[in-house]
């Protein structure tokens, strides 16, 4: 499997944290970007956006990712929350730097100028007074009180102290969801299913539901109507249901009955055909029909 770019340095904690769990997800599914995209309604090109780091991915495409591979969206709905708000804050935090105050024009003599020019006037004027009229009387100096400028307040920090508590805390609930799911991964080589709520901007896979009967000495599921098609990996239909329930029958967990020929189903049909004393090549041909008819 090829291996996946490097992120970007100026990437945020939480969303770098968001990007290697979705990557993670990917990696650990088997499933190729295109794959991706049919399944969970989002194209090619954004998907290689959000599993760069270039892009913050919505919400609905991290629950999307999570559902077809059996995560548990929770811990990803937490950094991606936290990922946004970072986001949102540094824009915010933009600051327009002031315009610069507008330069004389040449020729014309600055308020300094004309200050210093008048004071050497008047210096010049008193002094040929002073020589007409005699010396003057000395006059003692007076102190003048300085008044010092206004103290300005403390700026304000850059970043929130909440914000990072909040960001180390998504962090480690992220990294304990993802070693949970790794264990179940191992145990039973099935994730649980993940219930999600219905999308409106892609279009959701149908459901189907497993009816085990007994039909002319057969099992069957009563998705397909009894066809003994030939499926074989990234099949798709009420064929794909109908093998699963009956390999689920058989006590061998495919994932979800979601009519997706995907790693999972793959992995149950070769152990199906290991114990049936099958060719294991992982396509459900009339031999392996019949034995999960049986």
């Amino acid at each position: 499997m090829p291996r996946s770019k490097a992120l970007p340095a100026e990437l945020d904690p939480c969303a770098r944290q968001l990007v290697e769990q979705l990557r993670r997800l990917k990696d650990h599914s088997e499933l190729t970007m295109r794959q991706i995209a049919a399944k969970t309604g989002y194209s090619t090109k954004s998907w290689e956006r959000y599993l760069g780091g270039t892009v913050l991915p919505p919400q609905e495409a991290v629950e999307a990712l999570a559902r077809i591979t059996g995560a548990d969206p929770v811990p990803l709905f937490a950094l991606h929350e936290i990922a946004a708000d970072t986001r949102d804050s540094r824009r915010a935090k933009a600051v327009v730097q002031p315009r610069s105050t507008a330069q004389p024009q040449q020729g014309q003599p600055q308020p300094g100028q004309r200050r210093q020019e008048g004071e050497g006037r008047e210096e010049g004027e008193q002094e040929q007074q002073a020589t007409s009229a005699g010396p003057l009387p000395e006059v003692p100096a007076t102190p003048v009180a300085l008044t010092s400028p206004p103290a300005t307040g403390p700026a304000p920090g850059r970043f929130p102290h909440f914000a990072l508590t909040a960001c180390v805390v998504a962090l480690t609930v992220a990294l304990l969801a993802a070693l949970l799911l790794m264990l179940r991964l191992d145990e039973d080589g099935a994730p649980a299913a993940v219930a999600a709520a219905p999308r409106t901007t892609a279009a959701s896979p149908p459901s189907y539901t497993c009816r085990i009967t007994r039909v002319d000495g057969g099992w069957s599921a009563g998705v397909n109507n009894g066809r003994n098609s030939e499926i074989s990996y990234g099949a798709t239909g009420a064929d794909v249901a109908e093998a699963q329930c009956l390999l689920r029958r058989a006590g061998i967990s495919p994932g979800g009955i979601d009519g997706m020929f995907g790693p999972l189903t793959l992995r149950a049909v070769k152990t199906f055909q290991q114990r049936a004393g099958l060719d294991v090549d992982g396509m459900l041909g009339p031999r392996s029909w019949k034995a999960l008819r049986g």
